[in-house]
């Protein structure tokens, strides 16, 4: 059986995914489990998943906290914020369909964005809480 962490992330690559505007604004590849030197920016980084039990009496269900990081170069901050906004429209308060699961709720929590000292790129880190539950359980 699939986890709920996998199930959840599955269904927002593709929700991601097949928006227009998103792959006009990072490419058809843009969407990654990790930043790679070399590949283009600008890019959205599934960067960190913590899922914890949220289980009440009745329900098996799970609580999980995401960050997904928009990394970008020559369009600067600008450009890692207009990513930002259009990441946070497709997916705040986003009805999904997962395949084994049933997304409870899916909100954004915070976006900060920075610039990285080392590297001189922009990126903006989007925090999302999401709650999902077994079907039949």
């Amino acid at each position: 059986m699939t986890s709920a962490a996998n199930d959840l992330l599955t269904a927002i690559r593709i929700r991601l995914g097949a928006d227009a505007e998103l792959t006009q604004l990072i490419g058809p590849d843009g969407i990654r489990d990790r930043l790679i030197s070399g590949r283009a920016l600008p890019c959205v980084v599934i960067a960190e998943l913590a899922s914890n039990d949220y289980s009440t009496s009745t329900e098996a269900s799970e609580e999980h906290l995401l960050t997904l990081e928009i990394w970008s170069d020559a369009g600067g901050r600008k450009l890692a914020e207009e990513i930002a906004h259009r990441v946070r429209t497709l997916l705040h308060d986003a009805t999904l369909d997962l395949a084994v699961h049933h997304l409870v709720n899916l909100h954004h929590r915070q976006t900060q964005s920075r610039r990285q000292p080392k590297t001189k790129l922009h990126v903006a880190e989007m925090r999302f809480r999401a709650v999902t539950e077994a079907v039949g359980a």
